[in-house]
């Protein structure tokens, strides 16, 4: 059976389709087994383990697991080895649930006591906490560290083991950093491990160790650790030298470590040419390697998606914040084709890596009024936005509220593709984030719009839908909405149109988010909502005739918080300006319920914008 099955996964599927998997168990479970019946048994489930992942699938489901991990008990070496040889191979597969080593908590700790056994049980074992290591509790650290510097092939699997247990860990992280090692940092040994005449794998796992712990807040940004050995490492591992693999995984490393800070991405840009050589990553597989090496282009074409996502992932790093990486990078060779193609390429990854990669773009003014406009960005994004993954769906709506920007030059053929409507549909989906994003949109595109686009947004939402979304849980939503209702209540024209229709209810959700416990920022939001319908013509008689409201304001403007009695006191400014028809009354009315002594308190306030505020107010009275 064990040669049967050597290397051919027809023979393998076979063997398990006939139900031999529960009779090898059994075999291997029976005290009454010779050892050496037992360790065979463990030596073939473990060679039927190296198929397919449908292999592995059906060994977990006929419980293989607990069984191996049983046979770890036994004091026989080798029959102990195969077990573990045969538990390396399924743990490391993807579609093994690592839980499974973590429902019996006696595996652990006999897992490490079995570390000094022998070469192998270590090197199985750090193989296994490699793949599973994210669950492990902190005192597994040390037992790393025990092992760090014992055989290379373990030194690496102990590596990565750091490697897993950081990621996104301050804990772990903060106690890695402080680890001496024979009296040296471990941190400083991981950057001697980054030195060019070590291996590959593990100059690229140490720099994984030391990004994590970076990201982490274990490490400073400006730390030299990073700034002047892992950066550099990373970028190394970009180039055209390395295998695919390793360009792969050091540009979605180094797109992780600068993320977050500017300093880093200033520095990385201006790296070995960083930028244009990332440029390479589009170019597989090669037409010459089409003609000469069949095995080559397969290699070309199973690495070729996984190189456009780390290089999408890697610009939309690099050009996060700094406007003159963004130029630099759009001027790269057919930059904003290679996007545009990435928006609709079959692999969902490079789908969602080009759509980060364009809204990083996006955030510049520049961008907007020449690239994007150039290459109609807007159509393929549109395409994108039908039919796509959450995930996508965020990141392209989120890049589509930038497009929807005034100064945007694909605002309007937007407009004009129907977009409102799919807009609207976005705020009623269950994800805050495309919630949020649908709303920003409406409220970018409502900004100094005319009245034509402005009563389609009413329209296509709904006055129940708007309502619903000023009551919605999330700030975010809540004060998108807002700026909606604002962007929507701008001009005269508008606010009367808006009012006279809608009034009512506009002015009871006011009401309720001014009597409930908001932020600040919701509240001042709202009083400015409010000194936009003070300002319309007729729309301001649906407060000089609400005294509930008036009273709000009043109190608004006696508050603690300067930003809440600035738009409390514009607000009242608007209601009393003297140009208008029925001011004289107003400000009658206004003076009657105490609100010239407010004003004339506030032209003392040590606030100069309020101050003046005030005193602008004031004058009205005297004119």
């Amino acid at each position: 059976m064990k040669n049967a099955v050597i290397g051919n996964n027809r023979q393998k599927a076979n063997l398990i389709v006939l139900g031999a998997v529960p009779r090898l168990l059994y075999l291997l479970q029976q005290s009454s087994s010779s050892l050496e019946l037992r360790t065979e048994c463990a030596v073939v489930l473990g060679s039927l383990a190296m198929g397919t992942e449908n292999n592995i699938k059906s060994l977990v489901d006929c419980h293989i697991i607990p069984a191996l991990l049983q046979g770890l008990l036994c004091s026989d070496l080798i029959f102990i080895e195969a077990c573990l040889r045969c538990l390396r191979t399924v743990f490391i597969s993807p579609v093994t649930p690592v839980q499974l080593l973590y429902t019996d908590p006696t595996v652990i700790p006999h897992l490490m006591s079995l570390l000094s056994r022998s070469q192998h049980t270590q090197e199985y074992i750090t193989q296994i906490f490699a793949h599973c290591c994210k669950e492990l509790s902190g005192f597994s650290i040390y037992y790393c560290i025990f092992f760090f510097f014992m055989h290379v092939s373990v030194r690496m699997q102990a590596l990565k083991c750091f490697s897993v247990l950081a990621y996104e860990n301050a804990q772990v992280s903060m106690t890695l950093v402080n680890v001496l090692v024979d009296g040296e940092q471990l941190s400083q040994v991981f950057v001697r491990m980054m030195q060019r005449d070590k291996p590959i794998e593990m100059q690229l796992t140490a720099a994984k160790c030391l990004t994590y712990m970076c990201r982490a807040g274990a490490i400073r940004t400006d730390d030299n650790c990073i700034v002047l050995k892992t950066l550099p490492c990373l970028v190394r591992m970009c180039s055209k030298e390395r295998l695919l693999e390793e360009r792969v995984e050091g540009a979605e490393t180094l797109a992780y470590l600068m993320e977050p800070d500017i300093e880093l991405q200033r520095i990385a840009s201006v790296t070995d040419h960083l930028v244009s050589m990332l440029a390479d990553y589009f170019k597989y597989p090669s037409s010459v390697s089409a003609i000469t090496d069949i095995k080559r282009l397969d290699h070309d074409l199973k690495h070729a998606h996984e190189l456009r996502q780390a290089a999408f992932k890697l610009y939309a790093s690099l050009g996060s914040n700094d406007e003159d990486i963004r130029k630099k990078i759009t001027e790269t060779e057919n930059m904003m084709d290679r996007i545009v193609s990435g928006l609709s390429e079959s692999s969902i990854k490079v789908r969602l890596a080009a759509v980060r990669c364009l809204h990083s773009l996006s955030r510049s003014v520049q961008q907007l009024r020449t690239s994007f406009h150039d290459h109609a960005v807007w159509k393929p994004l549109m395409k994108l936005l039908q039919n796509a993954p959450d995930e996508v769906l965020v990141m392209a709506s989120s890049t589509l509220c930038n497009l929807l920007l005034e100064f945007s030059p694909s605002k309007e053929p937007i407009l004009e593709s129907g977009v409102i409507e799919l807009l609207c549909s976005l705020t009623q989906s269950d994800s805050p984030a495309l919630r949020v994003n649908g709303i920003w949109a409406l409220m970018n595109m409502a900004f100094q719009a005319d009245q034509k686009v402005k009563v389609e947004i009413v329209r296509a939402l709904g006055t129940e839908q708007l309502f619903r979304l000023l009551s919605d849980p999330d700030t975010n939503v809540l004060m998108k909405t807002l700026g909606l209702l604002r962007n929507l209540l701008s001009t005269r024209p508008h606010i009367d149109q808006v009012m006279s229709s809608h009034g009512k209810q506009i002015m009871q959700a006011v009401t309720l988010i001014l009597e409930g416990e908001h932020s600040i920022e919701v509240k001042e939001q709202t009083l400015c909502i409010l000194a936009n319908i003070a300002d319309g013509n007729t729309a301001k008689e649906l407060i000089m005739t609400n005294d509930d409201m008036l009273q709000k304001i009043k109190y608004y403007m006696g508050h603690s918080n300067v930003k809440l009695q600035l738009a409390a006191t514009f607000c009242i400014s608007n209601l009393i300006w003297n140009e208008e028809d029925g001011s004289q009354e107003r400000q009658d009315k206004l003076r009657d319920m105490g609100f010239v002594d407010i004003l004339h308190k506030l032209t003392q306030a040590s606030d100069p914008n309020l101050c003046d505020r005030a005193k602008t107010a004031m004058q009205q009275y005297l004119a």
